[in-house]
């Protein structure tokens, strides 16, 4: 079969076996993945609750009711608000927002805000990307008569709230087949629903109705930001998302990669890394409500200034992690019981609630533990946000430990908790326990996965640049892996802050290759070598490049 579909698809054989290795057999298959298509877009009617969201909606309209989004204060949550609010008020829907402040409300539906709201005259309420775990505050938005639909991804529990719709492929008997979207991604669905209704309805005259292509911007920033698998649905969505950030036509997109330091086309890597962090910043540092205001903003010098206080939120957020990461990783290393636990947990009054997950992560990469980092508040109230490493279920994890946790929430891989500072102790003990139970020596080892072993005459320009059809790349599509073995170190070079250009050759092959942040690493003369290999850029020239990401002596 293979001939056949590199044949057929005009794709190399290397390309073929890595896409066979991730699960991309068929041909189908192949050709739906290197040219993702909304025309492969799931029918949103398969999602349990989506006609219900969208007669209640229709409802809203016709009576002429105030709609209020209630959303997350992190990027899915603020994309997801701004996607909703945008749409529905260029449809005629009268539609305000709520971004909860994450030190004042918490996180997820607060009783005082709703309360709030709802005296403000909403008589529908929105969730986005939060909600599927609020019992109590579903129940109270129904004891004062206003409607509650659920929009949300994470996992909901053994009840679900008591509200006029939930949307969420993962809750029992949703036959919506992909599992993985965003909080924004499931928003986009019921967009997509709510305007076939709104077209067979006649809402729209001739030649008005909106063009749902436009707000993929906002679905690719929330859905990249969170870190879910860039596969099928999501592929989809942030593939022709990322088309339009690179020539965005939103006042505030424009003044966001202006501010971040980023021009022209625009890739996962430069959203999940100078985008995000400063749609981010304010609501970790403070409020979210600037990052909806951008994204909703029409008004170029309102964006300019909503973007430079982003901006400087963020340097403000990046000094803040820098000092608790620096103070962490003290801690870890004078724990003379570190080398044998399976996890970490560490708490300080001194930390900002805000921007403990960033450095969580920060201590996953480099301990390769699942970490748990918790702020003490002056109410002796404690605040966690964890994060994990492969084969262990952070979520299953903190189930387990929930009767020393208050309350707790998220997925996999990411994960906030809620106990008293008096708990912190036996929860350490539990948590750590439950690691020792699942997590095994060789998963304390961090792992880089080769996709396939090539020859020196498989690496040509021609790979590089085919290479590059199967962006985005992230969570689920990783960058391919590839392998040489028994390179010459043929010229070395420390350039940067630690970095080393290298010339290898192999079989009458040279190659220029670039190691990050390895100037540290003792060279053999000959080494086996995983990297991805790419044209790089420089002064109007275009050459084939290897970046390696692991290098090690040959046998």
């Amino acid at each position: 079969m293979l001939p056949d579909v590199t044949r057929d698809l005009s794709i190399l054989p290397l390309t073929v076996a890595i896409l066979a290795g991730r699960g991309i057999l068929e041909p189908d298959a192949i050709r739906r993945f290197l040219t993702p298509s909304l025309a492969d877009m799931l029918n949103p009617a398969a999602m349990k609750g989506m006609d219900a969201a969208v007669r209640r909606l229709l409802a809203a309209y016709r009576n002429g009711e105030t709609i209020c989004i209630y959303g997350d204060y992190d990027v899915d949550g603020i994309t997801g608000t701004s996607l909703l609010v945008s749409f529905l008020r260029a449809t005629g829907f009268d539609c305000r927002y709520f971004i909860p402040n994450r030190f004042d409300d918490g996180y997820g539906l607060n009783m005082e805000s709703l309360d709030l709201i709802i005296k403000q005259g909403a008589g529908l309420i929105i969730s986005v990307d939060c909600g599927i775990t609020s019992i109590e505050e579903a129940r109270f938005c129904r004891d004062q008569a206003v409607d509650l639909i659920i929009v949300d991804h994470h996992a909901p529990k053994s009840v679900l709230p008591d509200a006029c719709a939930v949307l969420n492929p993962l809750q029992p008997g949703c036959g919506y087949p992909f599992k993985f979207l965003a909080g924004v991604g499931v928003a986009f669905n019921l967009l997509v629903a709510l305007r076939a209704a709104q077209r067979a309805e006649g809402t729209f005259d001739a030649g008005t109705v909106p063009d749902l292509r436009q707000w993929l911007d906002l679905v690719a920033l929330g859905t990249i930001a969170d870190v879910v698998p860039l596969i099928d649905q999501n592929r989809i969505y942030t593939t022709q998302g990322l088309r339009l950030l690179s020539d965005p036509v939103k006042p505030g997109i424009q003044a966001l990669k202006r501010v971040s330091g980023v021009e022209g086309t625009v890739s996962s890597g430069q959203v999940g890394f100078r985008l995000a962090p400063r749609l981010n910043a304010a609501g970790r540092m403070e409020s979210a409500v600037p990052g909806v205001d951008l994204l909703l903003s029409t008004n170029p010098e309102q964006a300019c200034l909503l973007a430079e206080e982003l901006d400087s939120a963020n340097a403000q957020r990046q000094s803040v992690e820098r000092s608790i990461l620096e103070e962490a990783v003290r801690m870890v290393e004078a724990d003379t019981d570190y080398p044998a636990l399976r996890s970490i947990v560490l708490a300080s009054p001194s930390w900002h609630q805000g921007v403990i997950g960033i450095v969580a992560s920060r201590l996953v990469e480099r301990f390769h533990r699942p970490v748990i980092l918790i702020a003490i508040d002056e109410n002796n109230s404690a605040r966690g946000s964890g994060r994990s490493i492969p084969g262990f279920h952070l979520l299953d994890a903190l189930t387990s430990c929930s009767p020393f946790l208050e309350r707790f929430g998220g997925h996999r891989h990411a994960a906030g908790v809620g106990l008293s500072a008096d708990m912190i102790g036996p929860f350490t003990a539990a948590f750590e326990a439950e690691a020792v139970r699942v997590v095994s020596d060789s998963d304390l080892v961090p792992r880089l996965d080769i996709d396939v072993e090539v020859q020196p005459g498989d690496v040509t320009r021609e790979l590089a640049l085919e290479l590059k059809r199967l962006e985005p790349f992230g969570m689920g599509n990783p960058e391919p892996v590839l392998m040489l073995r028994c390179m010459t170190v043929v010229e070395k070079r420390v350039v940067g802050d630690g970095h080393v250009r290298l010339r290898l050759s192999r079989e009458g092959r040279t190659f220029a290759a670039i190691a990050f942040r390895m100037a540290s690493r003792t060279l053999s003369e000959m080494i086996d070598i995983a990297f991805f290999p790419e044209m790089n850029e420089w002064n109007g020239n275009s050459t084939l490049q290897l970046r390696i990401k692991d290098l090690r002596p040959s046998e």
